[in-house]
């Protein structure tokens, strides 16, 4: 063996202190789940409802510091700072790079709960509306659920992936750190950070929040996906249909992760964005056009006139129903994918300057959500209202996810738009999956750069791990909402890293504001 092939294989050994702590969890976790899942169901639970009940106050005050420092860095002189340096050349058009942003992150959300979420405030479903004041099924409710979800999906949660990833790339780019999470910390606590038992702590507790986040989109898109086939087709779902989706989408997303990010996730990101401006375009169209406007317009009006309310509502406000399942729920799974999300988006933005990175990661991604609840969820409301479905009865009967089937069983060319929507929500699913797997695998290997591909082993491994435990969850854990399961896994991996975060936040501040400034 040569000695340059020596030292690449070298350079790409596993990082054991990660990679078999967070292997040794996922694992256990997934074989828990299939030799006694009322326990795992239970433990997931109580972390669930302790975790959100005792420092739902903290991701409210986290999540609006993140908004408010990313705006800051945004607009200021820092935007003008260049990921690796004046001379450093992107790889990626502007199109692309977006493409990539946008699907491997939520964008598999904003298919599954455009037409749902609203539907279920509007209705009062499982108890949202009770500490409103607001009644159920008339004007105002509708307003009011467009608000919220304007809110839910818009720029606080964009702003905490966007966080993340500027610090990890301009510590990554600019201040020659290594590719880790960890080393986001290091204007806090200095080099020591990142070597030892803390670094090996924080990286699998990120690896793990991550992991459990994904496999908690898996479940959703399985009981989708599946309440999808039964409505529409009379095929009854259960553990067979959803251990056939789980095949299907794990196997994508990790044939797409072990092609590499070129091959793999760029090819899969562009083909899912055109699809989603042309379903959003083709809606628009169909749709009832002036109501989308008008609605879209007063729910604006509705969202900024309740912001800080909303904003600073620990759960005492609003309620549990709607907060700590819905809002606080949001802010936990965003958390836990933010900090590899924020590695994911490093890796694919050197050359670009800060300004350009929260344009592609923040500004447009919450823009495209408004816009996309704005046509998807209006609809959703004037059909319901107008007697055109039944979409309440329909989320009441089959769980949270499952109106979207009765909403697009309405649209023009409902024969062709359905299957297309599937398979755009299994390639969505599968796109982000292939983002955060490679993520995941590189966090799990050492040495590794940001243009160089993780060990294929590695990237097969993850995705059948996490794909086991997403078709564990909601095969076994469904609960009242369908999706009960994975909505409590989702939130237990937010938990193991918002303290990390909130580190992230206090670090951005000090490296952007105390630092000298490393262009």
């Amino acid at each position: 063996m040569s000695k340059e092939k020596s030292i690449e294989m070298n350079t790409k050994k596993i990082r054991k202190g990660v990679f078999w702590p967070a292997f040794l969890v996922i694992g256990s976790a997934a074989i828990l789940g299939i030799v006694n899942n009322q326990l795992l169901t239970e433990v997931a639970r109580n972390t669930f409802t302790w975790s959100l009940r005792s420092f739902g106050w903290l991701y409210q005050i986290i999540s609006i510091v993140a908004l408010i420092l990313v705006g800051v860095i945004t607009f200021s002189k820092l935007g003008k700072i260049r990921f690796g340096g004046e001379d450093a050349k992107p790889k990626f058009s502007f199109m692309t790079w977006f493409a990539m942003a946008l699907t491997g992150g939520i964008a598999t959300g904003l298919v599954t709960y455009a037409a749902n979420e609203p539907i279920i405030y509007f209705g009062n479903i499982y108890g949202e509306m009770a500490k409103t004041g607001i009644q159920a099924n008339t004007q105002t409710a509708a307003i009011f659920a467009m608000a919220r979800c304007f809110y839910n999906w818009s720029f606080i949660p964009y702003a905490m992936y966007s966080l993340s990833g500027l610090v990890v790339a301009y510590m990554y780019f600019n201040r020659k750190q290594s590719l880790s999470v960890t080393a986001t910390l290091t204007p806090l606590f200095g080099e020591k950070i990142t070597k030892g038992i803390w670094a090996n702590i924080i990286d699998t507790l990120s690896l793990l929040a991550i992991a459990l986040g994904l496999a908690s989109s898996l479940g959703a898109g399985f009981a989708l996906v599946g309440s999808g086939l039964e409505i529409t087709y009379g095929i009854k779902q259960g553990p067979i249909v959803w251990f056939a989706l789980a095949v299907i989408i794990t196997a994508t997303f990790t044939i797409a992760s072990y092609v590499g990010i070129d091959k793999g996730i760029k090819k899969l990101a562009d083909f899912n964005t055109k699809i989603f401006y042309g379903l959003l375009i083709f809606l628009f169209i169909v749709g009832p056009t002036i109501y989308i406007c008008r609605m879209s317009m007063a729910g604006m009006a509705y969202w900024l006139q309740n912001f800080w309310v909303w904003s600073l509502d620990p759960i005492d406000i609003g309620g549990e129903a709607l907060v700590m399942w819905w809002t606080l729920y949001d802010w936990a799974i965003w958390i836990a994918f933010a900090p590899l999300m924020g590695i994911f988006l490093a890796i694919i933005s050197y050359g670009r300057t800060v300004r350009q990175f929260m344009i592609i990661n923040w500004i447009l991604p919450s823009i495209f959500g408004l816009v996309w609840f704005g046509v998807w969820g209006s609809t959703a409301l004037y059909w319901q209202q107008e007697g055109t479905a039944d979409l309440i009865g329909a989320i009441t009967q089959n769980g949270a996810v499952s109106g979207l089937w009765t909403f697009l069983s309405q649209i023009p060319l409902a024969a062709i738009i359905i299957p297309i929507v599937m398979l755009t929500l299994i390639v969505s699913f599968a796109t982000s999956a292939d983002a955060m797997t490679t993520t995941i695998a590189t966090l799990c290997t050492k040495n590794l750069k940001h243009d160089e591909e993780p060990p294929a082993f590695q990237k097969i491994l993850w995705g059948v791990s996490i794909g086991a435990i997403a078709f564990v969850m909601v095969a076994y854990a469904g609960g009242s909402q369908g999706v009960d399961g994975v909505k409590y896994l989702a939130a237990a991996g937010g938990f193991m890293v918002l303290f990390i975060f909130v580190l992230q936040v206090v670090s951005a501040i000090k490296m952007f504001f105390i630092d000298e400034i490393k262009y």
